[in-house]
C-alpha cells in the first residue's frame, strides 16, 4: 500500500491536512475561518462556504480537485438550527463548480468547541 501524508510544514512541526493512499485523498477535518480575518464568521453559511473553500485548496495541494470528491462527512454544532443554511451553502458551492451529481454525503449532530461545522472529504487523488 502507498500512502503519502499531504500538508504544511512550520520549521519542525508537520500538520497533515490529507492522506493520499491507493488513488484516494482523505482529508483531515476543516472549519471554516475568513481567510482574510483569521477569525470564524458567525453565521452558518459563511463558515459553510469558507470550510468547502479550505477542502478546495486540501485536495489540489494532494492532486485532486473537488470534481473527484465522491464522499462528505459534515458535523454540525447545532443540526436542528443550521442544516438548511449549511445546506443551501454546501449545493451552491458544488453546483457553481460545475457539479451535476454531487457526492456522497453525511450530516450528523457534534459537540464542535469552535465552529458551527466541520467537513472531512474522501476523493480520487
Amino acid at each position: 500500500m502507498s500512502k503519502e501524508a499531504i500538508g504544511t510544514r512550520d520549521g519542525d512541526k508537520f500538520s497533515t491536512l490529507a492522506v493520499k493512499a491507493n488513488g484516494f485523498v482523505f482529508t483531515t477535518g476543516n472549519i471554516g475561518y475568513d481567510p482574510e480575518t483569521g477569525q470564524l464568521p458567525p453565521d452558518i453559511e459563511s463558515q459553510t462556504k469558507f470550510t468547502l473553500l479550505k477542502l478546495e485548496s486540501v485536495l489540489e495541494q494532494a492532486g485532486s480537485t473537488i470534481l473527484k470528491v465522491i464522499k462528505v462527512n459534515i458535523f454540525l454544532n447545532e443540526i436542528d438550527n443550521d442544516f438548511e443554511g449549511m445546506n443551501s451553502a454546501y449545493a451552491a458551492f458544488f453546483r457553481e463548480r460545475g457539479v451535476t451529481e454531487p457526492p456522497a454525503r453525511s450530516t450528523v449532530g457534534a459537540r464542535l468547541p469552535w465552529s458551527k461545522v466541520e467537513m472531512e472529504m474522501v476523493a480520487l487523488a
